[in-house]
């Protein structure tokens, strides 16, 4: 099967990773459906609602980020969508279930991503004592408990990427305790790129050089209080 031809958002934010961004695409709309990971009725919004809505975190990266694990990785999204993005960064896809990291495996051997990401069938919690620059979530689970899960895995400096939507702010809320003393904010990405605009709540772990410490404790009290 041909893949859909990449949209012009992604063509023009994206130009380099068009080629690669095609086969992931083919390979969810295909083998992803077939594997129960992708519902039918995604396929026509594949791009725009998953592959372009995980493109833009890219810009959370920082580009001296050198290992990158993305918890619950499911389809990939985000994590093969970053890999293929910043080849110079070194992924881990972790994933408990096997039809999941299965899939991973094969597509990261189609795309001769081999290298540098790795599919770890476990579950976070199973993967503490490594440590990684960022981590990445997307649809995982509420705030409170995701920052359980990933925190342990961040190296001093570290930063959690948790992709949300539009109620990401009622989770800040309900997560306050976790989040009060947390230097965290939430950010909008891929304005101009993507409509509406990817929210991802941000969490920066003790040693980040990414913000002030009063200036995040701060934000952090403007935060909660929208939550």
């Amino acid at each position: 099967m041909k893949p859909e031809p990449a949209p012009t958002a992604v063509r023009e934010a994206f130009p380099d990773a068009i080629e690669q961004l095609e086969v992931l695409h083919e390979r969810l709309a295909t083998t992803g459906v077939e594997r129960g990971l992708i519902g039918p009725r995604e396929v026509p919004r594949l791009w725009d609602r998953h592959i372009l809505n995980c493109a833009v975190v890219t810009e959370l990266i920082p580009e001296s980020a050198q290992e990158l694990a993305d918890v619950g990785s499911g389809a990939g999204l985000p994590g093969l969508v970053l890999a293929v993005l910043r080849p110079t960064m070194s992924v881990t896809l972790i994933e408990p279930l096997e039809r999941r990291s299965l899939f991973l495996s094969d597509v990261v051997d189609e795309m001769d991503l081999g290298n540098r990401v790795e599919v770890l069938r476990a579950r976070a919690e199973d993967v503490r004592g490594r440590q990684f620059a960022v981590v990445t979530a997307r649809a995982v689970a509420p705030l409170d408990r995701l920052c359980g899960w990933c925190l342990p895995l961040l190296a001093p400096g570290g930063r959690l990427l948790a992709i949300k939507g539009a109620k990401a702010h009622e989770e800040v809320a309900a997560a306050r305790q976790t989040l009060a003393t947390r230097n965290f904010r939430v950010e909008l990405c891929g304005n101009g790129i993507i409509d509406p605009p990817t929210t991802v709540v941000v969490l920066d772990v003790a040693g980040s050089t990414h913000s002030h410490p009063t200036a995040a404790h701060q934000r952090n009290d403007r935060q909660l209080k929208q939550g």
